[in-house]
């Protein structure tokens, strides 16, 4: 077990090395502009069949059809078909949030943007002022 901080702060919990890979394959599914695009459509509207899509990123259907299936294939959206048509849908509307929050957040300039200086970690690390190569 791990003491506490002498300085009455708390430390957030150890992530388990299983999380940050389903984190980081969360996000290498995401890592394509097309499908961004995409979640945030499907966030938007709730669902949309391919040829919405198709005409809503005015890009070639095969193309719109290669990220969906990665999409898919991350668990991250599901088909329904409905007559002649595939309606996706987002299979969990926070993976919506999470492309939400990011397009937000570099649409504007940060407040004091910068490098931020990082403080020795107690661990005899040094200071680390963001500018030096690694």
């Amino acid at each position: 077990m791990t003491a506490a901080p002498e300085t009455g702060e708390t430390t957030a919990p150890r992530v388990a090395p299983e999380t940050v890979q389903a984190a980081s394959s969360l996000l290498a599914a995401l890592a394509a502009p097309m499908r961004l695009s995409i979640v945030a459509l499907l966030l938007e509207h709730g669902s949309r069949c391919v040829h919405q899509l198709v005409d809503d990123l005015g890009a070639p259907q095969p193309l719109v059809s290669q990220h969906l299936r990665v999409l898919r294939g991350a668990g991250l959206v599901a088909g329904e078909r409905r007559h002649r048509e595939v309606h996706y849908a987002l299979v969990d509307p926070h993976v919506g949030h999470i492309v939400r929050d990011a397009l937000d957040h570099v649409s504007h300039p940060a407040v004091g943007a910068g490098p931020v200086p990082v403080v020795e970690d107690g661990a005899g690390c040094p200071a680390d002022d963001g500018m030096s190569p690694r």
